[in-house]
């Protein structure tokens, strides 16, 4: 059943938007764009969904919390520690240890705990699955017992006038994919999490060209601080995006392309967050923070905090969240021997064709990185009594082309 894929998609006979959902670490497999005759995937991976077992961190959740902690014990409150894994080497715990939820099979349910009744009933009667798991306590030296409850929504466009005769160059809405990760400690005073999805795009692998690089992407962050980090990726500072990196205004990812590709932290400028991300579970009964999130339609220009789009594919993606920022990853430790190619991206689906560096933009929306001083001051903490809520909406366009 882990690997069984749960299809989810806009209520349309054709529909223009689909999602494959893996139960295995939450994994997004596929995400289907049907368009001018034309089907795209703009999800690279495997094409065999127990392909993930061996490329790992594609599209699949990540916690108790995301990205580099220093190996080693944290005091995080009074009387709690925390002992952080080692797993990518003995300095660094990654991606919440040696294994995370990336790892986990998580469980389809119909009745969750950590939405009000008046948010399941937002919900959309297809298109739409709740997820959860449970956390044990001291699971990968993470305290407390967690509870984590994950709804995924496809969401169909608003109505709009396309007449195919005159759609050269015109936009039109496809659809939107929703996820809102909800978690709760059910045993234990304080927990640290930082949850986020670690999914990699390319918008032309489907062409006909199969055109593999995001090098002629264009991709905008609104963002002009970057995370420091040491050799080993751990954080030892923030400074401002350097001009190279810069793509506050928008440009192609390969403008100014680092040697090494892109593995950078962007810390979004300061702006109005419309959700919290920790609210007191007391409160759940009377709260409504679905409603808007799942109405069809456009990711506003002021809501908007990231942006992919291709001019060869037409397709562009717009992302809100409530997170502090986002990881983009070039996916530049992928090797063509590594990996396998889906084949609809040109792939034959084995290993051993894989994707290159430089084949996609992951997009990975989550709080900034580990730092031991924000951790004493109670940030990136989940403390008893409390629900932690983290959501991405992404809005799919497409121009004639």
């Amino acid at each position: 059943m882990a690997f069984n894929p749960i299809l989810l998609t806009t209520p349309s006979l054709t529909p223009s938007l689909a999602l494959e959902v893996l139960p295995h670490g939450l994994t997004f497999h596929r995400l289907l764009l049907q368009v001018s005759g034309r089907t795209h995937d703009v999800l690279v991976g495997p094409e065999d969904p127990e392909g993930h077992l061996k490329m790992k961190y594609t599209n699949t959740i990540i916690g108790r919390y995301a990205n580099r902690i220093p190996v080693g014990k944290h005091d995080i409150a009074e009387g709690v520690v925390f002992e952080a894994k080692a797993n990518e080497n003995p300095r660094v715990s990654l991606h919440g240890g040696p294994t995370g939820y990336d790892s986990v099979e998580w469980k389809v349910i119909d009745k969750p705990t950590l939405f009000s009744d008046a948010e399941v009933a937002s919900v959309p009667s297809s298109g739409a699955q709740f997820f959860s798991y449970t956390s044990p306590d001291g699971d990968q030296g993470y305290p407390g017992t967690l509870l984590i409850e994950v709804l995924v929504s496809v969401i169909g466009p608003p109505e709009q006038e396309r007449k195919y005769e005159s759609a050269q160059g015109k936009e039109f809405d496809l659809g939107s994919l929703v996820y809102v990760y909800r978690a709760k400690l059910v045993a234990g005073k304080v927990t640290p999490i930082n949850l986020t999805q670690h999914w990699g795009f390319n918008l032309t692998a489907s062409l006909p060209s199969k055109e593999l690089s995001v090098k002629n992407h264009t991709l905008l962050m609104k963002a002009d601080r970057l995370v420091d980090r040491d050799a080993d990726s751990l954080r030892i500072g923030v400074s401002n995006v350097p001009t190279e990196h810069d793509h506050s205004k928008g440009k192609k990812i390969g403008d100014g392309y680092p040697e090494a590709g892109y593995d950078d932290y962007y810390l979004f400028s300061d702006r109005t967050i419309k959700q919290p991300k920790v609210f007191e579970a007391s409160s759940l009964s009377t709260s409504d923070l679905l409603k808007d999130l799942l109405a069809p339609g456009a990711v506003s220009p002021s809501d908007a905090v990231t942006e992919l789009a291709s001019e060869a594919s037409g397709i562009r993606l717009t992302f809100d969240t409530n997170q502090g920022g986002g990881m983009f990853y070039s996916n530049t430790l992928s090797t063509v021997s590594s990996s396998a190619r889906k084949r609809i991206h040109g792939g034959s689906g084995s290993f051993g064709d894989g994707y290159e560096p430089g084949t996609a933009a992951f997009l990975e929306f989550h709080d900034p990185l580990w730092d031991n001083g924000e951790i004493k001051e109670g940030k990136g903490l989940l403390k008893e009594g409390e629900i932690y809520n983290n959501y991405v909406k992404m809005a799919v366009r497409f121009r004639e082309v």
